[in-house]
């Protein structure tokens, strides 16, 4: 009697292109198989959005109008010549050439678009070597997005948002900070809720920040056209996947004119932003020399951030571009919570502006980069009692300008992708609850201490432990020994974790030698 087929987990349409397109790879590494993958999914979903309005025009207007450019831009899309559209790079996916005519295409459609300027890889595939046989193989795969239908935004731009987390994981420690994880970002905007005005990234990368701010506003019922977005970025590969990352969503946005150094060139230089969302490089060594930045008018009011770290460096470029009832939401090291110097004389200074209203310490091994735990900062201008229009309702806001919320969410989270730590939308939606109850004043909710989670500090108390802002200072602690560090504890644990999946992978690797010797291929 034939055995029956064990059932298998369905697997998603992103995931099994990644997969089909991940074998393609060969010896390229994932920091540049992914430009060539997102460059491709960008180009069929121009050419799929350009055909879709070609065949609008000739039914409105007539064939001889194709080729206007003006018809195609006044509907937001792209136009794009003959050789640069997915079909004829289909129809000669088997050539030798095929590389050269992929750069051509993106290189004809960036000239022809002037908002795709700066966007799109320059001369890359053919730069790459990469074999003629498995960029056809690549081209086929990503020719099986469908992506000419009503939802076609949502097709791509979750295909563009999976295969971004995919590389970021791909790439791994050390690599990969183009990304900010898709659950950290949900929690920024679900925290400060970015629902009308200017919004801000100083570091945006691959642009997770802004498509996250524009889907906050979608599910809010909100209107697109009350943001205006703006950005910069110093990688220029990763500034070039911002704006294709964009531009598939059909977000506008000023990310300055090319991508470069924040702090050595300020794009932006008079914005005052409602909202800054942002995930700086994490304790950047060297960021000026020592004659270089010191009497910049970013540090007004504040002593010159020491260049041996640049962690305030990037709260103090962050607070003077808020506006005047600006809120930012950004992720930093832990360390920058308690050091001394010159550091600790910012912080000092920050506290008694009134500018930090919350600390959020994060589970550990949210990051693809570093398995540390980080924190979560949010800085406001008006932490005053007022009034505030959003959406529908009307939010009232109690005064808590002398007070900071301190929030421990370590213990929080979710398993992803077996070695990762996500936060569930359940999580994200309590978390940022707890906030939004201690900031307003509401009939039926009122803020309450929560042991081991939340506190409330006053300005009193942050003094007395001389201007930390280490959560565990603050919060309370059940049955708490005052003899333990349970940051060196968690720590400790985390090693003892990683130690024991190590002696797994080993125990698994010796099984399968095992098995080899005896002829057998098989998969643990």
């Amino acid at each position: 009697m034939a055995k029956k087929p064990t059932a298998k987990n369905q697997k998603s349409f992103e995931e099994s292109l990644w997969e089909s397109a991940n074998k393609l790879r060969g010896s390229v590494e994932p920091s540049e198989y992914k430009h060539v993958v997102l460059s491709l999914i960008f180009l069929k979903f121009v050419s799929d959005t350009f055909e879709v309005r070609k065949k609008e025009i000739i039914a409105e207007h007539g064939s001889q109008y194709v080729d206007m450019v003006e018809f195609y831009t006044m509907k937001n899309v792209f136009y794009l010549p003959e050789d640069s559209r997915w079909s004829y790079i289909l129809q000669n996916a088997k050539q030798d050439d095929i590389a050269v005519k992929i750069d051509t295409a993106l290189h004809d459609i960036e000239k022809k678009n002037k908002a795709l300027a700066g966007a799109l890889p320059d001369n890359y595939f053919s730069r790459l070597d990469l074999e003629a046989s498995k960029l056809a193989a690549l081209l086929d795969e990503i020719n099986n997005i469908q992506t000419i239908n009503s939802q076609h935004e949502d097709v791509v731009g979750r295909v563009y948002e999976y295969f971004l987390g995919k590389f970021a994981l791909a790439e791994g420690k050390g690599k990969g900070e183009f990304y900010t994880p898709k659950s950290i970002v949900n929690l920024i905007a679900e925290m400060i809720e970015p629902y009308k005005g200017k919004i801000y990234d100083p570091c945006c990368g691959s642009g997770g920040m802004f498509v996250q701010s524009m889907k906050f506003v979608d599910s809010h019922k909100g209107n697109r056209k009350d943001i205006s977005i703006y950005g910069q970025e110093q990688t220029t590969t990763t500034y070039k996947l911002a704006k294709m990352n964009l531009a598939i969503r059909g977000i506008a946005a000023n990310l300055g004119a090319a991508s470069r150094d924040t702090f050595a060139k300020d794009q932006h230089p008079d914005l005052k932003a409602d909202f800054i969302m942002a995930n700086p490089p994490f304790n950047q060594k060297a960021w000026r020399a020592d004659n270089e930045l010191v009497n910049d008018p970013r540090w007004d009011g504040f002593e010159t951030p020491p260049t041996s770290n640049a962690n305030y460096g990037w709260i103090l470029h962050m607070v003077s571009k808020l506006s005047e009832s600006g809120v930012a939401g950004f992720i930093l090291a832990n360390g920058a919570l308690s050091g001394d110097g010159t550091e600790k004389a910012i912080r000092k200074a920050m506290l008694e502006k009134n500018l930090v209203e919350a600390i959020a310490v994060l589970p550990m091994r949210m990051f693809y980069t570093t398995d540390i735990s980080v924190t979560l900062w949010i800085l406001n201008r008006n932490k005053k009692a007022h009034t505030v229009p959003h959406g529908d309702l009307t939010r009232h806001y109690r005064d808590r300008e002398q007070e900071v919320l301190f929030l421990d969410l370590r213990k929080i989270g979710e398993p992803f992708e077996k070695k990762y730590v996500q936060l569930s939308e359940q999580h994200i939606k309590d978390i940022a609850n707890t906030f939004h109850t201690w900031q307003e004043t509401r009939a039926k909710d009122e803020y309450q201490h929560i042991p081991e989670y939340c506190y409330s500090a006053t300005l009193e108390e942050i003094r007395a432990k001389d201007y930390s802002l280490v959560p565990s200072k603050y919060i309370e602690f059940v049955n708490r020994d005052e003899n333990i560090d349970f940051d060196e504890k968690m720590a400790l644990l985390q090693g003892e974790f990683t130690e024991l999946l190590k002696a797994e992978a080993q125990s698994k690797q010796a099984l399968l030698n095992v098995f080899k010797e005896l002829g057998y291929a098989i998969e643990l």
